[in-house]
């Protein structure tokens, strides 16, 4: 191939999309020394070549989708995307734009500060539209015929007009020809409405030499002549005798046709078949984009030898067709087609400098010579004969891309050319090329150099095959993460958006009893329910904790703690998952209680994020070793908590003597003891027992007792009026037991009290009754309800105390939130009672350590005193089981503002006794 010095100049930038100007609708034209380029927008500039700047620019009603210059008049024919073709005088307009030069000189320069063009703008008249045709796609210009090609409901439609110019006659133009074209696939849109086609159609004319139907034409403006020969080998021995121009048609579908445009005047006067006056030439398969013509062969001394002699139509995928006369073995004259492919997408192209094809890719301008193949000539090889078309076209590269329109300016005769280019970036280039045909061929070695390189050049393939294929995976798996990603981020919003009331994703928990390796375990269900519209995957893991409290023996040891991890796997809207977990036995074979169940759900940043920021050139899967240290947070993850539920004495109690006798509950049994205790129980037969000290304590020593008066307002308030003849005391005792298997038969048969069986297998017996309390309110007696707990196990007594008192203490907050107003009690009288009380039992404390320490005498001494403080302590407890209901009725506040003195603690609210012994114990968890 020839050797290359291309020279690229810019001559101006126009304004474009975001994206860029799309292939297909962009145009220039150059007339003398003006450039008309159309962006696809509204707006047609004009640049003058000689003064490097813009002269004017003219806006019309819709988005341009094809210019067309008559030299005759010079006319400026538009056509506008759904409007049609307007007509525009070039020298009218010139001469209206020297007029208003003077008076907008200054709005040009307050428009080009806002981004308009820095030239006058000329708004084009709706009444310049010659030819008004929602349905047009493409026309071309024949002196004063105006042959356009429309989009009907089926099938294309060639349409001829004759068309006046400029001030003339302001009649619409009169149809003097029609045809529709066969369409071989079905035109995009609705049947009976067509949409704007994806790639225009190509429209030109084809005259024979000596036709004077192309004498009025821009040169570049969509027509040419061919020799006579291809010209009747390609459309007909009647087209070469009328010499009549004939339409060439480039369809979206791939099809060439051809329409000879005097038959189709004449067939108004001689109706026949439509289908004879349209002929298919070929069928390229793809878009058509470009149409045009070349000269093959060298010039001779008669001037018809100087047309061009071969048909060139380049598809948008990059399909070539060429077609030129040559003789056959028998002397005849034949149609010689040879198709090509390029690459592609072929974005525009352009026929001019010879034998040269120029065509524009996202990436490159390139040009191909039909003389010569553009590649060199192999001396082993025959030679291909004069006058044959090359067998393979090679491209050579000019180093422009994004080139999305092109026309051939002018020819320099040293053989150099000057090509006009519309990048996508909207800046308008000329691009001059020194193509010098004395440029030395390549020798074999570079054949063979070739060859190597070609070697070369598919063992990188292959690698950056294998980098696409990594990086592609890499993306990917990016993608995902950031969808995971998401969809955490909405699960976090609203689950932190709701943690004042139930939220979308809520977990519960319920307690049982079950049967396992021959004991009764305490299980606890929870169940995790999503209610929201959001999934929960990849990453999402539901922890539950179970974590118990220190025990009365060793206060200073913390409670143990175990957490399960409970993968979430497509959890989607509406979906659950429930678990079931072990609450015991402890070390003592009864579970530890309270115990605390909390739920969360903990998303794991490290697993869902860690693989996607490994390097992707791991030949394994990505893992998170291979990411920067400072790439994820300490934290590797987040965790929203859901749901906290303490399970206590009161959750666990059995009662069987409440069930049914068709349905009665097995006896809970004792949980394992001693084997020496079995042993020895088994020896001395089933009528004795051991002398143990659980039975001693059961034989000689009464239950324990304690007792919690609460004011029957506050409990009214909090729990309702409840149903008609139920009495405050079953109502009370219902919302103890709310959270019991037991309640059904609890509120059936109207209970007041129960007798049940702790985990440990000791009795608790539950008595609530209404009561009244005197020397507490200034107004007189005051109503109460008093909660009395029975166990003879002073462990089970001080549990379930702690779980009433941790009822009341949620329902004081709750009645505070909602401002009742406290009966007005004897503040000052109940804090004395309160003193005397904490006074007694550090007394009696400092006494049981004294005991331990002493000898035999002063032991005695000792113990007579602490006697004489027990009797005093028995003249206090009284009263001292009135202060719960100033507990539950008056805020802490007020207790603060007498004597600044700090609030009672509950331990000391409520009565303590045992029958036989008196002793006050503080009711903490476990003791």
């Amino acid at each position: 191939m020839a050797g290359f010095a291309p020279r690229v100049q810019y001559l101006a930038g126009f304004r474009c999309p975001l994206g860029g100007l799309a292939a297909g609708k962009p145009r220039v034209l150059c007339r003398g020394a003006e450039i008309f380029v159309s962006t696809g927008s509204e707006l047609v500039y004009v640049y003058d070549q000689e003064g490097n700047l813009l002269t004017a620019v003219f806006r019309f009603p819709g988005r341009v989708w094809h210019l067309e210059l008559s030299a005759l008049g010079g006319v400026l024919y538009v056509l506008c995307a759904q409007k049609g073709v307007y007509c525009v005088s070039l020298d009218q307009a010139s001469r209206s734009v020297s007029q208003d030069d003077g008076d907008d000189s200054d709005k040009n320069d307050e428009d080009s500060e806002d981004g308009e063009p820095p030239c006058p703008v000329i708004p084009v008249d709706p009444d310049a539209c010659i030819l008004p045709d929602a349905t047009l796609c493409a026309f071309v210009v024949l002196d004063d015929i105006l042959v356009t090609l429309a989009q009907g409901p089926a099938r294309w439609k060639v349409q001829l007009f004759r068309c006046h110019r400029p001030g003339e006659d302001a009649r619409p133009p009169g149809q003097i020809g029609e045809v529709e074209l066969s369409t071989s696939s079905p035109l995009p849109g609705s049947l009976g409405e067509p949409t704007a086609p994806h790639f225009l159609p190509v429209l030109c004319c084809v005259s024979p030499p000596g036709c004077s139907g192309l004498c009025g034409r821009m040169p570049g403006s969509g027509g040419f002549t061919l020799e006579r020969a291809l010209f009747g080998l390609l459309f007909g021995v009647d087209a070469s005798l009328l010499e009549s121009p004939v339409i060439l048609c480039g369809l979206p579908d791939g099809q060439l046709c051809c329409v000879v445009l005097k038959t189709l005047v004449t067939s108004r006067l001689a109706p026949g078949d439509p289908k004879a006056l349209v002929k298919i030439l070929h069928h390229l398969e793809e878009p058509v984009v470009s149409i045009g013509a070349l000269r093959t062969e060298s010039s001779g001394e008669n001037v018809e030898d100087t047309y061009p002699d071969c048909l060139v139509a380049l598809g948008r995928h990059g399909r070539v067709l060429a077609v030129k006369a040559s003789w056959d073995e028998a002397g005849d004259l034949v149609p010689e087609l040879q198709e090509y492919r390029l690459p592609g997408p072929v974005l525009c192209a352009a026929c001019g400098g010879g034998s040269r094809v120029y065509h524009g890719t996202p990436s490159d301008l390139c040009v191909v010579d039909l003389a010569r193949g553009g590649a060199p000539q192999d001396p082993v090889q025959p030679d291909r004969g004069p006058g044959s078309l090359p067998s393979l076209l090679c491209p050579a590269s000019l180093s422009v891309c994004g080139v999305v329109t092109l026309s051939v300016l002018s020819e320099v005769p040293e053989g150099g050319t000057r090509l006009l280019a519309l990048s996508a970036r909207g800046r308008l280039m000329t691009c001059s090329l020194d193509l010098s045909s004395e440029a030395p061929c390549p020798t074999r070695a570079t054949v063979v150099n070739a060859g190597r390189k070609i070697k070369e050049l598919l063992s990188g393939i292959g690698t950056v095959s294998e980098r696409v294929s990594s990086l592609k995976k890499a993306v990917d798996q990016r993608n995902r993460a950031l969808v995971c990603l998401n969809e955490a981020v909405n699960v976090s919003c609203v689950l932190l958006a709701s943690r004042e009331g139930p939220g979308p994703i809520s977990c519960t928990t319920a307690t049982a009893w079950s049967r396992a390796q021959l004991q009764d375990v305490l299980t606890a269900t929870c169940r995790l329910q999503n209610g929201s519209s959001f999934r929960l995957d990849r990453g999402w893991t539901w922890c539950v904790q179970v974590r118990t409290r220190s025990r009365a023996s060793a206060p200073d040891s913390a409670g143990s703690a175990t957490t399960y991890a409970i993968p979430v796997d497509r959890l989607g809207p509406g979906d659950r998952r429930e678990v079931t977990l072990p609450l015991g036995p402890g070390e003592d074979g009864a579970p530890d209680l309270p115990v605390t169940v909390s739920c969360a759900l903990h998303y794991s940043l490290r697993e869902v994020v860690g693989g996607a920021l490994a390097p992707p050139d791991s030949p394994e899967d990505p893992s998170l070793e291979g990411c920067p240290p400072d790439t994820l947070p300490e934290q590797d993850g987040v965790c929203l908590p859901l749901s906290e539920h303490t399970v206590d004495v009161l959750q666990c109690l059995r009662f069987p003597g409440l069930a049914a006798p068709p349905t009665q509950a097995p006896s809970p049994r004792s949980p394992a003891g001693d084997p020496v205790d079995t042993f020895l129980g088994a020896r001395l037969g089933p009528g004795s027992e051991p002398d143990g000290p659980a039975s001693l304590q059961a034989k000689f020593l009464p239950p324990s007792v304690a007792t919690i008066k609460v004011s029957a307002g506050l409990l009214r308030a909090a729990l309702g009026d409840g149903r008609p003849g139920v009495s405050l005391g079953c109502t009370t005792l219902q919302w103890l037991l709310a959270e019991n298997s037991a309640l059904d038969v609890v509120r059936a048969r109207l209970l007041s009290s129960v007798r049940g069986v702790a985990p440990d297998g000791t009795d608790l017996h539950l008595v609530v009754r209404e009561v009244t309390v005197t020397h507490l309110c200034a107004a007189g007696p005051m109503q109460a309800v008093e909660i009395q707990v029975e166990s003879s196990s002073l462990a089970n007594l001080c549990q379930a105390h702690h779980a009433v008192i941790g009822r009341l203490q949620r329902m004081v907050v709750e009645q505070a939130a909602q401002s009742s107003s406290p009966p007005d009690l004897r503040v000052q009288y109940l804090h004395q009672i309160q003193v005397n009380h904490e006074t007694l039992l550090r007394e009696v404390q400092t006494l049981r350590d004294r005991l331990s320490t002493d000898d035999e005498a002063s032991s005695r001494t000792t113990a007579e005193r602490l006697l004489q403080v027990m009797e005093r302590h028995a003249e206090h407890q009284v009263s001292l089981s009135r202060l719960c209901c100033l507990w539950f009725s008056v805020p802490r506040a007020r207790l603060r503002a007498t004597r600044d003195c700090p609030p009672p603690a509950p331990a000391c609210f409520s009565d303590w006794g045992c029958r036989g012994t008196l002793m006050a114990t503080p009711a903490g968890p476990s003791r």
